[in-house]
Order: C-alpha cells, then structure tokens, then sequence
C-alpha cells in the first residue's frame, strides 16, 4: 500500500490487457462471479488502499479471451504511468497480463474513444483432438467448412445495418445498429478464422453471428437464407452460438493511442503445425 506522506499527481492511466477467459465470467464485474474487471480493481485497490474503478473498452462474455482489451482508471498516486504494469502484474493472476500501461489525457476514455473492436473466432477442423489447440478453437470436425461461403455470407454484413437478430436478450443497449467495417474468412492448415470489426458489438453477437455462419459453411443454409434472417431481423432463427473459447478480443482501435502496434494489434499467436 502507498504512503499516504509520498506527494501525489492526478492522472489517466491506460492499460493493454491479456486475459485467458476460460475461468472467468467474463469483463464486467458481477455478485459472487470471478470477472477480470474485479481482479484488476482488486489489485489497484490493495495497492492504493482505496477503492479504484476500472473503466473497459467492452464487455466480454464468460469464457471468451482478449488479447488486447484496453481499460482505464483514474488514480492520484507518485506511480509513474508506465509502471503500472509491471506493479500490477505481481499482484494479478496468472490467467491475466497486463502487456503495457501509459498515461493519456483526461478527455481519453477506453470505451467512448474507442472507433472499432475487433474479435477473431478460431476453429480446429481436423478430426484428431489436439490439446494445445482445445482451449482457444472450436474444435468443429464434424462436416467440412467451406471458407469461400462464409466469406461470400459476411460481405454483405460491411456497413452500418440492424442487427438485432444478433443480438442475445438482456442486452441493455437502446439500439441493434452495428457499423461493421471489416469481415473476413480464411484458413491456415487445419485451422479457419473468422474476423470481424466492427464501431461496437452487440451482447452475444459474435458468437450468434458465428454460429449461424456455420451453418453456411457446412451448405445446411444457402447464401440468400442466412442473408435475409439478419435483414428481416428474424432473432427466432437464431438458434445456436459458437462455444466461447474459440472467440477472442483481438483489438481495439483508437484515433490517439499511447501504445506502440506490437503493443496491442496482433497479439494472439497462431498455432502452425509442422510438416
């Protein structure tokens, strides 16, 4: 804990955070739930011998992982900005890192400064279990994944539309428009990613998106059916979201960011088997 005798300097601290979501329950603080917001507060305020709130880009759900969720609090400490991350980290749990901590003006806010999310979904498409790949892919052997029809489906999707098909209940947005700016499909060996980018996401979203996208892949729905259950707004057709672990949090974009790119913009490794 900080000596109350040391002199102090208000300031904005911003954090580039690493989390393996598979015990967590998701970003957000919640009763009687392990979440990563109230781990890292917990440890700020152990520190600091005072309450501290941490203020997320986004919300992840229940096992979902982030490699490079952005956050910040406001502290009054003697604490340089840049140290905060190597002080947090001993006091952190293993299943979360903080890779970087900067200091950012007091207009900057990790959520309303944010211009885009992006999230890849991974799958593991052989048909043999591998360990090293079951924590962070869906491991999805069942039928094959055409990644050229998934792809075809996302298209459409670029632009700002309602999505409330996408959309899990609970959700305590006012609205289902989404501004999506990226969408892409593709394969490495046995392994097929989804990503999208996006101004914001809806609760579930990614997850209802993917696992609909799916069904395309696998031709149990056409290219125009998938298209007109999100443009009609048909949420009852919605029935199935792909399993948490395979989604993670890849990055968050802002127009004035402290961090340097090998910081925070491609921070989840690939796995590549060897020949």
């Amino acid at each position: 804990m900080l000596s109350s005798h040391q002199p102090t300097q208000t300031c904005r601290v911003a954090l580039v955070i690493q989390y393996l979501g598979t015990h967590f329950h998701g970003w957000q603080r919640q009763p009687q739930q392990r979440t990563v917001q109230e781990e890292i507060e917990t440890a700020l305020s152990h520190i600091l011998g005072h309450p501290v709130t941490l203020y997320g880009a986004g919300r992840t759900d229940a096992g979902v992982h982030a490699a490079a969720q952005v956050a910040h609090f406001n502290v009054t400490s003697p604490i340089p900005a840049y140290k905060w991350a190597t002080i947090l980290n001993s006091y952190l749990p293993k299943d979360i890192l903080i890779r970087a901590s900067a200091q950012v003006n007091h207009n900057w806010h990790a959520r309303f400064s944010a211009i885009y999310r992006r999230y890849r979904y991974t799958f593991y498409t052989e048909k043999l279990p591998n360990l090293f790949a079951s924590a962070f892919s869906w491991h999805y052997y069942h039928e094959p994944l055409d990644e050229s029809l998934i792809q075809a489906a996302l298209e459409p999707l670029i632009g700002k539309h309602h999505l409330a098909a996408f959309r899990r209940a609970n959700s305590a947005r006012q609205h289902s428009w989404v501004e999506v700016q990226a969408a892409e499909c593709y394969r490495t060996g046995p392994f097929l990613y989804i990503e999208i980018q996006a101004d914001g996401f809806l609760y579930g979203m990614v997850r209802l998106l993917v696992g609909m996208l799916v069904q395309v892949g696998c031709r149990q729905l056409t290219l125009t059916s998938f298209t007109d259950v999100w443009k009609d707004q048909r949420r009852q057709e919605v029935k199935y979201a792909a399993p948490a672990h395979g989604l993670c949090l890849l990055r968050v974009g802002y127009p004035d960011f402290p961090f340097p790119p090998e910081i925070w913009f491609e921070t989840q490794p690939k796995l590549i088997f060897g020949q």
